[in-house]
């Protein structure tokens, strides 16, 4: 019964974000009716239309749900270890890191933001996943005495994360003005290079970090129960934390190469995919990449209509939906 219900729960997930995805391909500057989308897609559309929609659109619509599913998942990974439901990539400095990380490739190895390109926007990405990785290795290394606590952990992360934003300000002042905003609007949260290019560099790694997440995902449910039992039951607890703590590194590193510094993501998605189909990881951690997927199909679409032609950065509008409830989770864990 508890299996069907979860296939439902999948089938109307699935198909609730199939409408998103429609509806989002139809709205922008330059409208396409639902049914032109369609033909479009299949090859029948005008000049036009294929390269609004297999140009511009759908590159960044790929982005906007893999990037949405990678937060999604490296958050639940993250509250997951640190029995902490306020973990998040972003709160960690996970995220700052990958950007620092970006900021200094850009400046020292790429003569403008504008101008990655070709090769650039494969480096790209691995730039973003190092940083991503520094920033893991010092707040893991700072937080360690004996084992890692969790709260120690994210009181350490905290820090790493204002620290990594200091430095981002020191490398964007320096940048010239065009850069500086361009990377200022990019740090908040963009879809800003929605190309094939980066939808090919990002994607098929996003995929198969989050398809060993949910082989894994058993592993989380005996990690909560705490270290003690944890190891009763034959798993090796901290060998297993670091491994989910790299997968949750490369996905956020990932979504920050593509989109930026969106924050309060990686901790929506799993606190509604929990409220769904429960505490169990084996169904929370798909519904979490559906959840954080829709999410941010969702506000990618309202940024770019809402004050047509201009543009919200898409983390502006996660964040203006998100803190409430961040908030909500503050006061209830106080």
């Amino acid at each position: 019964m508890r299996e069907k219900r979860f296939s439902l729960t999948l089938g109307v997930l699935f198909l609730l974000l199939g409408i998103m995805v429609l509806i989002s391909l139809n709205m922008g500057v330059v409208q396409i009716a639902p049914l032109d989308v369609l033909k479009t897609l299949i090859g029948n559309g005008t000049e036009r239309q294929k390269l609004v929609l297999l140009d511009f659109r759908l590159p960044s619509m790929f982005l906007a749900l893999f990037v949405g599913a990678g937060l999604g998942v490296s958050g639940a990974i993250l509250q997951g270890i640190t029995q902490n439901d306020l973990a998040d990539p972003g709160i960690l400095g996970i995220n700052t890191g990958a950007g620092f990380a970006v900021i200094i490739y850009i400046f020292f190895f790429q003569q403008s933001m504008a101008m990655v390109s070709g090769i650039g926007i494969y480096i790209l990405p691995v730039f973003a996943i190092v940083g991503a990785f520094a920033a893991a290795l010092i707040v893991y290394a700072l937080a360690w005495k004996k084992g890692v606590n969790p709260i120690r952990l994210i009181l350490v992360g905290i820090g790493v994360n204002a620290g990594f934003s200091a430095a981002l300000i020191i490398f964007q002042v320096k940048m010239n003005p065009q850069d500086f905003n361009q990377a200022l609007v990019w740090l908040a949260g963009d879809l800003w290079m929605g190309s094939w290019n980066l939808v090919f560099a990002v994607v098929p790694v996003v995929i198969c970090l989050i398809g060993w997440t949910i082989y894994k995902s058993k592993t989380l449910n005996i990690m909560n129960l705490g270290d003690a039992m944890s190891m009763g039951l034959g798993v090796r607890v901290e060998k297993e934390r670091r491994a989910f703590l790299l997968i949750a590194v490369g996905l956020a590193g990932l979504c920050v190469a593509a989109g930026g510094g969106i924050a309060f993501l990686g901790l929506v998605a799993p606190h509604v995919a929990r409220r769904i189909v429960g505490p169990k990881h084996e169904r929370m951690v798909p519904v979490a990449a559906l959840i954080g997927a829709m999410f941010l199909v969702m506000a990618d679409t309202i940024g770019k209509n809402i004050i047509a032609p201009a543009e919200i950065p898409v983390g502006i509008v996660v964040s203006i939906i998100s803190t409430p409830y961040f908030v909500y989770l503050l006061m209830k864990t106080q």
